[in-house]
């Protein structure tokens, strides 16, 4: 994980709610959250826990089929699906300053996919499905606005964050060299 980032767990789905509602919190209008990641990891149930905590009270299901759908609440939510998107020209063509509209918070489900039409700054949570359905969400920052958010989002999360030594680590054993790691693996066959 990189100082950028945090790592959430969520074992079912009302926890994976939660999450969406706790974020909602430190969201603004005109924030747009990206959600990548498996194909029924909950990234519909984050968007349905943050919309309601934005005030929305119709129900939200997932726009695969429209795309975009609009909800009113204290803020209003866009939530998008990119799923269908081909890339981010065909988002630019619905019209950018209809889908991120600066009073909006907007939700892309597979931002991935039209990563190029989504502004410089924005909030990605990844989310992967692992053993007995429980959800990893990492969230990660984009632009130069968010990095200074992220003590204000981990503190909102911190209920569902991974404690660091519970984390992946990506880093060298303290006590090998990081050339001497390297060389090791490099002889070694795959």
């Amino acid at each position: 994980m990189g100082t950028h980032e945090l790592l959430l767990r969520a074992p079912d789905e009302a926890t994976t709610k939660a999450i969406g509602a706790a974020l909602a919190a430190r969201l603004e209008p005109g924030d747009v959250v990206g959600l990548t990641g498996d194909l029924g990891a909950g990234k519909t149930r984050l968007v349905q826990g943050a919309a309601a905590a934005l005030g929305v009270e119709d129900p939200v299901v997932s726009p695969t089929f429209m795309l975009v759908r609009e909800y009113e609440g204290r803020v209003p939510v866009h939530h998008v699906d990119a799923y269908r998107l081909s890339g981010a020209a065909e988002l630019e063509d619905l019209g950018l300053d209809e889908v991120f509209p600066a009073d909006a918070v907007v939700f892309v489900e597979w931002s991935d996919r039209v990563e190029g039409a989504l502004p410089d700054n924005w909030l990605e949570l990844i989310l992967h499905t692992r053993d007995d359905d429980l959800r990893e969400i990492t969230v990660a920052v984009h632009g130069n606005t968010w990095p200074d958010r992220l003590p204000a989002v981990a503190s909102a999360l911190a209920r569902f964050a991974v404690p660091p030594t519970q984390a992946p680590s990506q880093e060298q054993p303290r006590d090998q060299p990081e050339g001497q790691a390297q060389e090791q693996t490099e002889g070694q066959a795959p």
